[in-house]
């Protein structure tokens, strides 16, 4: 069976809880990391503290759980409210380790802008949901001559917790994460994409965050929104809590495998931005996301497929058909330095957000447990690294 499926939207609440009040079971609503007094950086957040903090940009889930056998779903980030084909963004794809399945990277790496959605899924997911996401994009009015289409699907693979082989998403899951976009709150945890996921050993799933910069520096947002499923050895606000962590793997059902964690697994990573930025921006902006990756002790394995989608939401640069030459107005060189930062500590407690959210989930190869909140709040508060109330 699956454990405690109900997660609570994600809420930017500001409030150090004491760690007897984070330290029961998981039938009590899990925090954030700032609901914990874990304080990821120096720069402000936005107001929900997500990717949808960027003007425009939502993001949808629609999860499978079925038993122990199905722990699996889609979730769907779009960049504006509009027709993306007819009014593209620009774009940018960053491979940190290529082992995965990232369809349509080649035309965004190309041609520099996005024309779809992001949707995510498990691994052998990518096909059908790609094929569902045209079928839907194909039937929306204006797309009546559209005679090619580039879905951009991207996955890691949740085999631990659901029967992949199965491939039971499709076309319904995507009709209802795209139907269910929230523009404010986004939910985070063992949800969507992020359902049978499994990271450092423990259960992980969708995290989110966002940074705000200065006026002075532009006044720009950047959000960033993770698909966490990977290993290494936990670092959360640069305490190797792993050292004082219980092992996950002495945790799994008998006679079950033990979660995975040693390093190979994959992660997906979609930043956001209403910074006016260029492909090549872009691309400058993803690489910073992969900093904010490795803070959290990641090392980017063989089998780690660790890759960053980056897009700006600026009107001014909407790309149109009609159209013969195209805007490309972007942020200097010399001014991007802020933004860099807002990306790297947006990504690290976006995969902080995923693993505190993510309750325990017993699944079709073995159990996931959900990070430990004791430990790990002592491991911090010894090292001097949490807020106090």
């Amino acid at each position: 069976m699956r454990l405690l499926p109900t997660l609570l939207l994600a809420t930017a609440i500001t409030t150090t809880l004491p760690i007897d009040a984070l330290a029961g079971t998981s039938v009590a609503p899990r925090p954030r990391a700032r609901d914990a007094g874990i304080v990821i950086g120096t720069l402000p957040t936005g107001p929900h503290n997500a990717i949808t903090d960027v003007d425009g940009v939502g993001v949808g889930h629609a999860t499978l759980a079925q038993g122990t056998r199905f722990n699996t779903g889609v979730t769907a980030i779009v960049p504006h409210r509009g027709n993306l084909y007819l009014e593209r963004v620009p774009a940018a794809i960053v491979v940190g380790n290529g082992f995965g399945k990232l369809l349509g990277v080649t035309q965004v790496q190309e041609l520099g802008e996005l024309e779809t959605p992001v949707l995510l899924t498990g691994t052998l997911g990518v096909w059908k949901v790609a094929d569902a996401l045209a079928a839907h994009l194909l039937a929306q009015p204006g797309m009546e001559q559209v005679r090619s289409i580039n879905p951009l699907v991207g996955e890691t693979n949740d085999g631990y917790l659901s029967d992949i082989r199965a491939r039971p998403v499709g076309a319904p899951q995507v009709e209802q994460a795209l139907s269910r976009l929230s523009y404010g709150e986004v939910e985070e945890g063992a949800v969507g994409a992020g359902a049978g996921t499994v990271a450092f050993g423990w259960k992980g799933g969708i995290g989110t965050s966002s940074r705000r910069l200065e006026a002075a520096q532009g006044g720009y947002t950047v959000g960033v929104l993770v698909q966490s499923n990977f290993g290494g050895h936990l670092t959360v606000a640069g305490v190797p809590v792993w050292k004082t962590l219980p092992d996950p793997e002495a945790l799994a059902l008998a006679g079950h495998e033990p979660p995975p964690w040693r390093g190979d697994g994959s992660i997906m990573i979609v930043v956001a931005t209403d910074a006016p930025l260029d492909p090549s921006a872009l691309r400058r902006l993803a690489n910073r996301a992969l900093t904010g990756l490795a803070r959290t002790g990641s090392d980017m394995s063989n089998g780690s497929g660790d890759y960053v989608i980056a897009f700006s939401t600026a009107a001014q640069n909407r790309r149109r058909a009609n159209l013969a030459v195209q805007p490309a107005a972007s942020v200097a060189n010399d001014a991007m330095s802020p933004l860099f930062q807002a990306t790297a500590e947006a990504t690290e407690e976006a995969i902080v957000n995923s693993l505190l959210r993510a309750h325990t989930v017993e699944g079709h190869r073995g159990i996931a447990p959900e990070l430990p909140l004791t430990p790990l709040l002592q491991a911090l508060d010894a090292a001097g690294a949490r807020a106090k109330p």
